[in-house]
């Protein structure tokens, strides 16, 4: 008996169909789809980028050419050198250097304050703790502006308005609750068995958190750190309420060459990628620890 006849041969393709020919339109859709995927990307890394350049653009033009002209200008410096240099009767260094006193300020009595709690919160529950954790987080949640009027009275009461000190406790309440909560899953995460056969060998609680839950941590720490430092760094309400001007930051400085007949724009975009230098020069120093930290317990065992 013949063999029944099939609309495909022994290959189990359709007569004439060429099987490289299939496998060859795949890879062509497989590699358009890439590249369009690829051209995505850049339209948004250019999209993201785009403010900043602009910033850089502004920043190098002089001042004749600020309304005139858009991308064909001549470069200078000098934009920098006014800011820097405290000519324009602003002293935006005087500003630099008060912002990296009460953001270092803030972030160091953080942690001091800080790390204890939330260790404290991963290893003892009680009844009302999450409420109280959940308290605390309000307080980073809370817009600025409910607090602020109430604490400019406070301040002008207690002495503290346009001080250091009056600046690093009002920050508090943008840099201790992020310390506390995202500190207190990395403690969490951390077997407790660690720390009973520390306090087994003689070790007291105290010695047991120093000596072997911190050094576990710290790529937490170093994360959380630069993490509430970019946090404080740029907050802008309560320098503008709390401070006048021997306090005064960057955020609120770079404001000031905006004011009178003629905004400066050159001299807003400088100091404002002057005070840019520092947080980033901080994520470069602990980029090692920063990733480490930002994946620190996303996978358990």
């Amino acid at each position: 008996m013949g063999r029944g006849v099939s609309g495909r041969d022994g290959a189990g393709e359709a007569p004439g169909e060429d099987p490289a020919e299939g496998r060859g339109g795949h890879h062509m859709r497989k590699r358009a789809l890439g590249w369009l995927g690829d051209a995505a990307l850049v339209l948004y890394f250019v999209f993201a980028l785009f403010p900043i350049a602009w910033m850089v653009i502004l920043s190098l033009k002089p001042a004749d050419q600020l309304f005139s002209t858009y991308f064909s200008f001549s470069p200078t410096l000098d934009g920098y050198r006014t800011v820097l240099g405290d000519s324009e009767g602003i002293p935006f260094v005087r500003f630099f250097v008060n912002s990296l006193v009460v953001s270092v300020g803030a972030v160091a009595l953080s942690l001091v304050v800080g790390l204890p709690a939330a260790y404290a919160s991963a290893r003892w529950r009680f009844k009302g703790s999450e409420n109280l954790m959940f308290t605390l987080l309000s307080f980073r949640f809370a817009p600025e502006l409910t607090v602020i009027i109430p604490l400019f009275v406070l301040y002008q009461k207690l002495g503290l308005f346009d001080t250091y000190v009056g600046m690093v406790w009002v920050l508090q309440l943008v840099t201790l609750p992020l310390i506390v909560w995202i500190m207190r899953s990395y403690f969490a995460d951390l077997t407790p068995e660690l720390e009973q056969a520390a306090l087994l060998d003689g070790y007291t609680r105290k010695q047991a958190f120093f000596r072997i839950a911190l050094p576990l941590v710290k790529p937490g720490i170093a994360a959380v750190s630069l993490l509430a430092f970019i946090f404080a760094w740029n907050n802008f309400v309560f320098p503008l309420i709390l401070t006048s001007n021997e306090a005064q930051t960057v955020t609120v400085g770079a404001l000031s060459f905006l004011g009178g007949d003629r905004p400066k724009y050159n001299l807003t975009a400088a100091a404002a990628l002057v005070s840019v230098v520092p947080p980033l020069l901080l994520a470069l120093t602990i980029q090692r620890y920063l990733v480490r930290g930002l994946s620190f317990g996303a996978v358990k065992s």
